[in-house]
């Protein structure tokens, strides 16, 4: 557990400044203002090691020089500060940006599927959900085994998901190998990238908060931008595949990456998010291989 102390004790520890102001945000966050002018963001932990496993992973995507990441200032078990990210409009001109800076943070690649950030935990997080980062080189078996089948274990011992209706899903993993599409290397993966976590800047550029970064298929990225709605995000695409072309026949996979936060979801919120897990898992099992 961690002790009682405050975000802006937290902030003046990793920034070295002096505060002069705290004004609390949703939830564990904290809006605090340094004597020099700057504004950070303190993020209470809860002494699992989730802090640490977000910096971790803003390191990791930072380090690729290519979408914009708040800078780190300092974690512990107990709290993360990062800089704030000054907010501004979603254009069209930014969301082309942000496509093409996706798609060169998915090429930096990573060492196998799974792979945790430098100093990140085996033992993560999804949001609020563990998250294993065990690796493997094939990507289909590793999906099923370590992202599909824990959460749909999950969901059938809360009782969300029947135990004939996690069939379906079964299904798909079984058949994961003729539905996957091509190859692919294994990518740089935010990993939770749905559009609470995507921050349109007032420079021109969206910044990434808050990642369950590993190393995955580049399709889980874009499927979760998709699933949870994305301002222009065909033009996200459309940036995207001017940089990194996709794989034919990818939007007819973008339901099988989705069955990995669904599930996610199915477990932390209910039966609402279940349901669209197994109809997505049905849809998949109707479409042809490829």
């Amino acid at each position: 557990m961690c002790p009682t102390t405050s975000p802006s004790a937290a902030a003046a520890r990793f920034t070295g400044r002096s505060v002069t102001g705290e004004r609390p945000l949703s939830g564990s966050l904290a809006e605090v203002t340094l004597d020099d002018g700057r504004t950070v963001i303190a993020k209470r932990g809860d002494g699992t090691g989730a802090a640490r496993a977000e910096a971790a992973g803003l390191r990791w995507l930072a380090d690729a020089g290519t979408v914009r990441i708040p800078t780190v200032h300092g974690d512990d078990e107990c709290w993360l500060v990062t800089d704030r990210v000054a907010q501004g409009p979603a254009s069209t001109r930014t969301a082309v940006r942000f496509g093409r800076e996706l798609a060169a943070l998915h090429a930096t690649g990573a060492p196998a599927f799974g792979a945790a950030p430098p100093g990140g935990p085996e033992d993560a997080f999804i949001g609020l959900a563990p998250m294993r980062n065990i690796t493997g080189t094939d990507w289909p078996r590793w999906y099923a085994e370590h992202r599909v089948l824990p959460y749909l274990r999950g969901a059938v011992d809360a009782g969300t998901v029947g135990t004939d209706e996690a069939a379906d899903v079964e299904r798909v993993c079984e058949r994961l190998p003729e539905l996957a599409g091509p190859a692919e290397p294994p990518a740089r993966l935010h990993g939770d990238l749905w559009n609470g976590n995507v921050l349109w800047g007032a420079d021109g550029h969206v910044h990434l908060i808050d990642p369950a970064a590993h190393g995955g298929h580049r399709e889980t990225d874009l499927a979760m931008l998709s699933l949870f709605g994305c301002p222009h995000l065909d033009r996200v695409l459309e940036g995207y595949q001017e940089t990194a072309p996709l794989a034919d026949g990818w939007a007819g996979r973008v339901g099988v990456h989705q069955l990995f936060p669904l599930l996610v979801h199915a477990v932390l919120f209910g039966r609402g998010y279940a349901e669209q897990a197994l109809a997505v898992a049905r849809a998949a099992l109707r479409r042809r291989p490829g």
